[in-house]
């Protein structure tokens, strides 16, 4: 058999609000809200450079069921222009661009074919190879019973087999759980290949045949470092090989900054200073955060006279005038300690109440926030451990201001 060749994406999430970069610059701002879609462009791009026999999109391409005028636009326009090449395009959507969405409708040109609601078989003649395309599109937001079991067993041995699948490996809980399923189940249905969505970072989860979810094409917060893309397949004699290609228009990432004998402030900064331009030389554009290790007793000092906010605020000053922009989102000091909190009775008191906060408790605090009809869109549900964090960040802070304002 001669070979085929398709791109497999996911999770485009166009036009993504992106939540917590309020005290970004217009400029940088800005930057970032079209960042998605210049993830999609670049994605286009290399659909009509390398011209693959067609593109599977699994899920999500909308970060919202309202399906912004805007993204629906652009995501129309790539598809036209995939048209113009004779590129096919098989599209299933999931749970944030499910199909009682309310939206303007744009028309998508012939050569996009949308599976339905119900598990259907897509065919597609590639060079006189038979390609056999299953999938399905969510009906609503919510679809959390097992759905594997409406995908047939493939059985035709002279043709290429895939399933498009957006859902939950079972007993995935890093997103919410939908249309689960475990691998077993998938190598049950004798496919070639498995084009999978919905989970946001890059994995594979099988390898022959191929199990894979792409991730998304462009970071949106601090949970997804690291760079995005997609993957072109080649399936040759039934065995593929699969390759990764980056898309991200900013790169999010921690970088650990090694601190140590260090002294004086200029000595810090000129460190933090290198550590991102080796960021900006290997990745170009990026939202960072920076981790400062090493820090003895003397460096310490440092963070003792001048607050965190100050250091960030001055790092962020001195990338300024460098490109491709880098936003130095957070500075988090590594074992940040306070030698010279010295507790009380009623210190330890409060310290006490801070350690008895459970992430529940938390979640209770912070509810109100997350429950606003307006507001929680722009918000990520807090992990058990971005809540204890927050616990660990309050004691810290308690410590500091009472060291300061001691005596």
């Amino acid at each position: 058999m001669s070979s085929i060749r398709f791109f497999h994406t996911a999770d485009l999430h166009l036009d993504s609000p992106f939540k917590g970069m309020s005290e970004l610059p217009e400029k940088g701002f800005e930057k970032l809200r079209n960042s998605t879609f210049e993830a999609f462009l670049t994605l286009i791009q290399k659909a009509i450079e390398e011209k693959p026999d067609f593109v599977l999109i699994v899920g999500d391409i909308y970060d919202g069921e309202e399906r912004s005028l805007r993204a629906q636009k652009i995501f129309q326009s790539g598809m036209e222009q995939l048209s113009e090449h004779q590129i096919p395009v098989i599209i299933s959507y999931g749970n944030h661009d499910h199909l009682k969405g309310k939206w303007t409708r744009f028309s998508l040109p012939e050569n996009v074919f949308v599976m339905p609601k119900e598990t259907t078989r897509f065919v597609l003649n590639v060079r006189d190879i038979q390609v056999k395309i299953y999938g399905f599109s969510y009906p609503e937001r919510h679809v959390p019973q097992a759905m594997i079991d409406t995908y047939p067993i493939a059985t035709e041995q002279n043709a290429v087999h895939i399933g498009m699948l957006h859902g939950s490996l079972q007993g995935n809980t890093s997103h919410d759980v939908y249309a689960p399923f475990t691998i077993d189940e998938l190598l049950s249905k004798n496919y070639d290949y498995w084009a999978l969505g919905h989970i946001h970072k890059r994995q594979v989860l099988h390898t022959d045949p191929p199990i894979i979810y792409p991730g998304n094409i462009q970071s949106r917060h601090r949970k997804e470092q690291g760079v995005k893309g997609f993957y072109d397949v080649t399936i040759a004699n039934f065995a593929a090989d699969c390759t990764f290609i980056p898309t991200s228009a900013i790169v999010y990432e921690k970088i650990e900054v090694d601190c140590g004998n260090l002294i004086h402030a200029n000595e810090v900064l000129r460190v933090c200073g290198q550590a991102i331009e080796d960021f900006r030389k290997q990745y170009g554009a990026g939202v960072v955060w920076l981790e400062l290790t090493n820090i003895d007793q003397k460096g310490m000092s440092l963070f003792e006279d001048s607050s965190v906010a100050e250091w960030l605020e001055v790092i962020r000053e001195q990338e300024e005038e460098y490109t491709p922009f880098i936003w130095v989102q957070a500075l988090e000091i590594d074992k940040y300690t306070v030698d010279t909190y010295e507790p009380t009775i009623a210190t330890e008191s409060v310290i006490q109440v801070l350690n008895e906060w459970d992430p529940q408790h938390l979640k209770e605090v912070v509810k109100d926030l997350y429950q606003h009809p307006k507001g929680s869109r722009y918000f990520e549900e807090l992990t058990n451990e971005e809540l204890n964090h927050l616990v660990l960040e309050a004691k810290q802070l308690f410590k500091r201001n009472m060291s300061t304002n001691k005596g």
